[in-house]
C-alpha cells in the first residue's frame, strides 16, 4: 500500500518535471542579441483635417465616432465656421476629453 501511494505522488511529479525540461528552450538556440519586435515600428498615421473631412470619413478614420457623432461634428463646423484648434471639439455634445485623447493623434485643423 505504501508503494502505490508514492507511486500516486511522486510519478505525477516526475512526469512533470520531464516534460517541463524537453519544454525548456536551448541555451545554444538563443539569440545572443534582442530581437526587435514588429509592433515597435509604427507606420505614421494619416491625419485627418477637421475642417475639410465629411461626417464619412470622420466616421471611418476615428475610434469612437459613430453617424450621430460625426454629422454633429460636421453640423458644428458649418454653424460655427472652421475649426481653429482640435480642442474645440470638446464644444460637440458626446465629444469628452477621453475620446478627444484617443483620436488627437489622427487630428490636425488647418
Amino acid at each position: 500500500m505504501r508503494n502505490t501511494v508514492l507511486n500516486y505522488l511522486l510519478l505525477p511529479l516526475f512526469a512533470g518535471l520531464s516534460f517541463s525540461l524537453s519544454a525548456a528552450p536551448d541555451a545554444a538556440k538563443m539569440p545572443s542579441e534582442p530581437v526587435p519586435l514588429v509592433s515597435q515600428v509604427q507606420a505614421p498615421v494619416e491625419r485627418l483635417n477637421l475642417n475639410t473631412a465629411d461626417a464619412s470619413t470622420l466616421q471611418k478614420k476615428l475610434n469612437g465616432i459613430g453617424k450621430a457623432k460625426a454629422e454633429a461634428i460636421v453640423a458644428y463646423r458649418d454653424t460655427n465656421g472652421p475649426f481653429a484648434t482640435v480642442d474645440e471639439l470638446l464644444e460637440i455634445r458626446g465629444i469628452g476629453s477621453a475620446l478627444l485623447e484617443r483620436n488627437r493623434d489622427r487630428l490636425m485643423v488647418e
